[in-house]
């Protein structure tokens, strides 16, 4: 659970048992070529299936566009024949997408809605709010599943704090943190 700082619960669903087994976040960029999307897809099911043979149940995703939407809907897709996996969004605050395009939305939406659960860290963007939510991924994770292909940005800075943590990292990207 989380508690706003005007004291408001703000998670939004569990529709499943509490965390069972290990978790792993996903972070990357937003930017993706989409000659580069159907070999990332490709790693990401790989990647995502390998952790959960070893014991990984419970994935992490901020809900971004990108790296974050690609990785849920991997997530989801993985969970049709492994029921027991949970999706996890974690949305920095709940006005996130409103200046996004409506298909975006709409996709975004969908991935809600499909997500085991949504936790809403803020009411309101503010200033910080991303690394916030980046923050709390990896604080509940083991693991991280990353698209890392350049040394600056919130991404590279996201893996840092992984590193600092000592969690294992698998770097879909080219860039070496």
């Amino acid at each position: 659970m989380f508690i706003s700082k005007t004291g408001k619960l703000l998670r939004f669903r569990n529709k499943t048992e509490p965390h069972i087994g290990e978790r792993c976040c996903f972070t990357g960029h937003r930017d993706i070529s989409d000659e580069n999307q159907g070999e990332l897809i490709q790693r990401l099911k790989e990647n995502v299936l390998n952790l959960y043979q070893k014991g990984v149940n419970t994935f992490y995703a901020g809900g971004a566009l990108g790296f974050d939407t690609l990785a849920a809907e991997c997530v989801i897709e993985v969970r049709k024949t492994n029921r027991d996996i949970r999706l996890v969004i974690v949305v920095p605050c709940r006005d996130q997408a409103a200046r996004w395009s409506s298909t975006d939305r709409e996709r975004y939406n969908t991935i809600l809605g499909l997500a085991d659960d949504v936790i809403f860290l803020a009411d309101r963007y503010y200033n910080g709010c991303m690394q916030a939510r980046n923050r709390y991924m990896v604080d509940h994770s083991h693991f991280c599943i990353c698209y890392l292909t350049k040394p600056s940005g919130g991404t590279y800075y996201t893996v840092s704090y992984v590193e600092e943590k000592e969690l294992e990292i698998y770097n879909l990207g080219r860039h070496k943190p």
